[in-house]
């Protein structure tokens, strides 16, 4: 099962279903088969990995706000970071289902269906990085920030939060009594990651109050140096850390621009780097002896977003749909994934990625048609006047919107441009620095379409629901705008619906919506290689299990 959480600034090079194990060399795996791994880390036993080390680790960007649940803070770059040094209550596996973290909360139940009411028992050793032990507040804190009901927050997304309707003490500060105002399906979903009250007390500390830095954190590591200039955070081992000792002395994570990655990962200046659907870095990797390719079913999808709001040329639905169904989506996924693996096949579905059994492909009154995209933009009056088409004077052009250094953006962008020039559509293509890709243009609809990559969690509806819901007045993640009252009744029953088959259906159907809408196109979904280097164990291509990351287990080979 996929939802979207994670957005990440690239196709070319990077930003949540099907056994595990090692991989037997560095061949590629079909993506398309169910041979491919849930996930691919080199799993060893502790005793075989070193005490200490230094993991470096890659990034496109610092975060732009620590605090995952603000608008500006949901980048994967961001979320591989604050995993930790922040509590998930809930951790997801490789193969999409989740655990409860003990550490954090010793249980989780749900002791009431009818009003739902859910209960958690925290971890009596868990305490804050500034001594104060985690209470039932922190719980409180965080459902009220997230409701969505003080739009002083500027939050990513108030799925699951908004049907809480009291958070309660129960027989002492560590006994949280949560209940739902509505049902509430994903409840595993909330609370992870989980933050301190002080930071969702007040909305000017939500906002701002972590954007440069935590205050004050609670996981196996804690900040030993944020440096923006040099672009480098390093984390260490948190001595007042419960639960067990990590392997590694610190994580740095450093941001590298993405043409640099295999050069910097030849010097020694990272251990790992995301091959992001690219040929060159598949070749280039396999062809390392000190590199093996680690491939899973990895939860990630390449689309493009449409902008549907009033300020957009696409603000007319009608005009969306033509226009996407001038895209041809199988020539853009075989020109990238071809050499990769056997299914090309584009993604058809927002909701479900492909290994999921609840998987449906929706795409089919969709697909590239030119035909029938010239044919909708002359009844649309958009006529043919030389090259593109125009309408009362003004010529049919459209701002595609990518981040730099981005090879396989660029790729996909040119591909795009000669498809729409077919049908008489100017596509013109803005390249924009990757640091300010999300926070100046995708966050804030400047563009007209744009394309990036969503990584997908265990959770459709916690995941997805602020990117589809559409609320003028909380948009989310819907960055693009669009929606409708149908979309919104459908995530809303899915979301209360606890049969999971029923779920799936509304599912669906919400997804069929979501197409008839022309909210997102789906390109494809990601063949999940990484380059790692050999000497790494319990680290690679995770499937599921990047929220967040075991970093306690991940370590060097002795």
């Amino acid at each position: 099962m996929a939802a979207l959480v994670a957005p990440v600034a690239a196709l070319g090079l990077v930003l949540t279903a099907c056994g595990g194990g090692n991989s037997g060399g560095n061949g590629l795996q079909d993506a398309g088969t169910q041979g491919v791994k849930t996930a691919d880390i080199n799993e060893q036993p502790l005793d075989k990995l070193k005490d200490g080390g230094d993991f470096k680790w890659p990034v496109d960007q610092l975060p732009d706000n620590w605090n995952y649940n603000q608008v500006d803070g949901t980048l994967l770059d961001g979320a591989n970071i604050i995993g930790a040094v922040i509590p998930y209550v809930f951790s997801q596996n490789s193969d999409a289902t989740v655990s409860l973290n003990k550490n954090y909360v010793t249980s989780a139940e749900l002791v009431s269906s009818d009003p739902q009411v859910v209960e958690y028992k925290i971890n009596p050793k868990a305490k804050w990085g500034n001594g104060r032990q985690f209470s039932w507040e922190d719980f409180s804190a965080q459902a009220t920030a997230l409701s969505g009901k003080n739009t002083a927050y500027q939050v990513s997304g108030t799925t699951g939060y908004e049907d809480i309707s009291k958070v309660e003490k129960g027989t002492d500060d560590q006994d949280v009594k949560v209940t739902f105002g509505k049902k509430f399906a994903e409840w595993k979903s909330l609370f992870s990651p989980l933050y301190p009250k002080e930071l969702n007390s007040d909305p000017e500390a939500f906002n701002k109050g972590w954007a440069q830095k935590p205050a004050f954190t609670a996981g196996p590591f804690k900040i030993k140096s944020v440096d923006q200039t040099g672009k480098t955070v390093i984390l260490e081992r948190d001595p007042a850390w419960w639960g067990d000792k990590p392997k590694l002395d610190t994580i740095t994570y450093k941001v590298v621009e993405r043409s640099a990655l295999p050069d910097a990962f030849a010097n020694g200046q990272i251990d790992f780097y995301n091959l992001n659907n690219d040929i060159n870095l598949f070749k280039r990797a396999q062809s390392d002896a000190n590199t093996v390719v680690r491939q899973s079913s990895y939860p990630d999808y390449t689309h493009v977003t449409f902008n549907g709001a009033s300020s957009s040329i696409l603000a007319d639905k009608d005009l969306r749909l033509a226009i996407m169904k001038g895209i041809d989506t199988v020539t853009i996924s075989k020109s990238i994934l071809g050499q990769m693996q056997k299914d090309t096949a584009p993604l058809g579905n927002h909701l479900y990625l492909k290994g999921a059994k609840t998987y449906e492909d929706h795409s089919g009154p969709y697909k590239f048609d030119a035909n029938a995209a010239k044919a909708q933009l002359d009844k649309l009056g958009w006529k043919q006047s030389g090259d593109f088409r125009a309408k009362d004077g003004k010529q049919l052009k459209v701002r595609l919107v990518i981040p730099s250094e981005t090879p396989i953006s660029q790729q996909t962008s040119q591909i795009m441009q000669s498809q729409l020039k077919a049908i008489g559509v100017n596509l013109d293509v803005q390249s924009v620095p990757t640091s300010e890709f999300f926070k100046n243009f995708v966050n804030v609809g400047n563009f007209d379409l744009t394309l990036f990559r969503w990584i997908s969690t265990a959770f459709p509806i916690g995941g997805s629901k602020g990117v589809y819901y559409y609320d003028p007045n909380n948009i989310n993640q819907n960055y693009g705008h669009v929606g409708d009252d149908k979309v919104n009744q459908l995530l809303d029953t899915a979301s209360q619906e606890l049969d999971d088959t029923k779920r799936a259906a509304d599912i669906n159907a919400a997804d069929k919506e979501v197409w008839a809408l022309g909210h997102q196109l789906p390109i494809f979904q990601s063949p999940g290689g990484f380059a790692v280097r050999k000497t790494v164990g319990n680290f690679g291509s995770p499937g599921y299990a990047n929220t967040p990351y075991d970093y306690v287990k991940m370590g060097f080979l002795k």
